[in-house]
C-alpha cells in the first residue's frame, strides 16, 4: 500500500517538477532537532537519508524511540513525511520548507496543527571523556533529605516525590524531577535503587537518558539499564538484582560519555549519536540540568552529585 502511494506521487509530478524534486533533496537530507514553536512539549528528531535516489527517514516523536518512517518524499521546494501507523491509528503527516537553513514545518493533530522548527545538531569539537579533566566544586543535588533544588518538569502537575529514610522517592505517576542548576561539561555520582519490574531514567543535559532499568541477568540492548536510551547499548549488563543499592559514575565532555555501573565500565568514551526520546529541548550545544525520571515506576535516589569540569583534557 504504502510502495502503491509512493509511486502515485511519482506520477502524479510532470517532468520537471520531478527534476526539481531531486535538485532540492540536497536541502533535507541529514539530521534536525526539531521543537514546537507553539509551546507544545516534547522535542522531535528526524533524519533523512538518500538511498541510492529513494529518500528513507527516521523519526523520534518526542518520547520512545527513533523509528523508521513510512514515507519521505520532496516534491518542489517542501518535504513530506509520514510516519508508520501503529495498530488502527494512522500515521501522522508533517510537511516542511528549508529557510536560510531551518526547517520549518507542521503537523495536524487532530483539530489542532502543531508548528514546529528544526535546526542542524551541532558538529562537536573533538573530545575525550577519559582525559585529564580540571574539576571544580561538587554540587550536592541529593543527599537524601530533602527536594532542594528540584522542580518538575510539568510545572502544572505535583512532584509526588517524598524525602524518607536517607533517600528521594517518587510516588505513582510522579512528575520528573529537573535540577534547578545547570552544567555543561561534568561528573555525575549517583546511588539508587529500582523495584522489580521498574524503570527510570538519569539524563545528562536534560537531553540525554541513561536508562536505569531492572533487568539483572539480561543481555544488553539499546534499551537495558544504563544504555544510551535506544541509541547504544551497554558493553555489558553490571546491572544488580532489583531492590539492591546501585553506583552509577558518568562523565560527559562535549558530545562523548563514559559510563562506569557498579564498578564496571559499560561505555567507554561513547559517543552520544543525538538526542533522545524525553529530551527537555534540543539545545545541544548549551549547558543542561539534571533530570530524574519519575513518572515511570518505583525508584530511590539516596545520593547525586554533579562535579563541572572546568577544564576538559585531552
Amino acid at each position: 500500500m504504502r510502495l502503491l502511494s509512493s509511486l502515485l506521487l511519482g506520477v502524479a509530478l510532470p517532468l520537471g517538477g520531478a527534476a526539481h524534486s531531486l535538485a532540492d533533496t540536497k536541502a533535507f537530507v541529514g539530521r534536525w532537532n526539531i521543537q514546537p514553536t507553539d509551546g507544545t512539549p516534547g522535542v522531535y528528531w528526524l533524519e533523512v537519508t538518500d538511498a541510492g535516489g529513494a529518500l528513507e527517514g527516521k523519526f523520534l516523536n518526542r518520547g520512545g524511540s527513533p523509528v523508521k518512517l513510512a514515507s519521505v518524499v520532496v516534491a518542489g521546494n517542501e518535504l513530506r513525511f509520514t510516519t508508520a501507523a501503529a495498530g488502527t491509528t494512522p500515521g501522522q503527516t508533517h510537511t516542511a520548507t528549508v529557510k536560510d537553513g531551518t526547517l520549518v514545518g507542521s503537523v495536524t493533530l487532530g483539530d489542532r496543527t502543531v508548528k514546529w522548527v528544526g535546526t542542524r545538531p551541532p558538529t562537536w569539537a573533538p573530545a575525550n571523556a577519559n582525559g585529564a579533566h580540571t574539576y571544580g566544586t561538587p554540587v550536592v543535588l541529593v543527599d537524601g533529605t530533602s527536594l532542594e533544588g528540584w522542580k518538575g518538569q510539568r510545572a502544572n502537575q505535583p512532584l509526588n516525590w517524598v524525602a524518607e529514610a536517607g533517600a528521594i522517592t517518587n510516588g505513582e505517576k510522579a512528575n520528573n524531577l529537573v535540577s534547578t542548576r545547570t552544567f555543561k561539561d561534568f561528573r555525575i555520582q549517583a546511588e539508587y535503587k529500582v523495584a522489580e519490574k521498574s524503570n527510570s531514567g538519569i539524563y545528562l543535559r536534560g537531553r540525554y537518558e541513561l536508562q536505569v532499568l531492572d533487568d539483572f541477568g539480561k543481555a544488553p540492548e539499546e534499551h537495558q539499564h544504563m544504555a544510551i536510551y535506544a541509541w547504544t547499548k551497554p558493553a555489558v549488563n553490571a546491572s544488580k538484582p532489583a531492590g539492591e543499592w546501585q553506583t552509577m559514575e558518568a562523565t560527559i565532555v562535549g558530545n562523548k560519555v563514559t559510563v562506569v555501573l557498579n564498578g564496571t565500565t559499560v561505555h567507554d568514551n561513547a559517543t552520544i549519536q543525538a538526542i533522545t526520546g524525553g529530551a527537555l529541548d534540543a539545545h545541544e550545544d548549551q549547558p543542561g540540568p539534571i533530570m530524574l525520571q519519575g513518572d515511570h515506576g518505583k525508584v530511590w535516589f539516596r545520593k547525586v552529585v554533579v562535579t563541572p569540569i572546568t577544564k576538559a583534557g585531552r
